[in-house]
């Protein structure tokens, strides 16, 4: 079942989140189980909210693909995370690709 992903990172810039996206390389090369990736800043820091096919599938590429490169990019302390079911979801016609 697919779920929804949300989470929040204190103090993480938008540089390092873009130091992390170029070396984690998410856009070119998918995560496993990944379905869609929607990130922005707030003086706070730093917001997500993705939809996984499940969990374990966001827990698989957090351990192998996203920890080292957070590691390497600098950034301390931890996310704040939450999953839910997806209840709908729907993508305007013609939206596609990264903005």
């Amino acid at each position: 079942m697919t779920v929804v992903m949300s989470m929040f990172w204190a103090g993480v810039t938008p540089e390092q989140y873009d130091v992390v996206r170029d070396a984690v390389d998410w856009e070119q090369v998918p995560a496993a189980g990944g379905q869609l990736h929607v990130a922005w800043f707030d003086a706070e820091g730093l917001h997500v909210t993705d939809l996984w096919e499940s969990p374990q599938a966001f827990e698989a590429f957090l351990a192998e693909r996203l920890v080292p490169a957070v590691q390497k990019a600098g950034i301390t302390g931890a996310p704040e995370a939450s999953f839910a079911p997806l209840h709908r979801r729907f993508i305007a016609p013609g939206v596609v690709g990264v903005e």
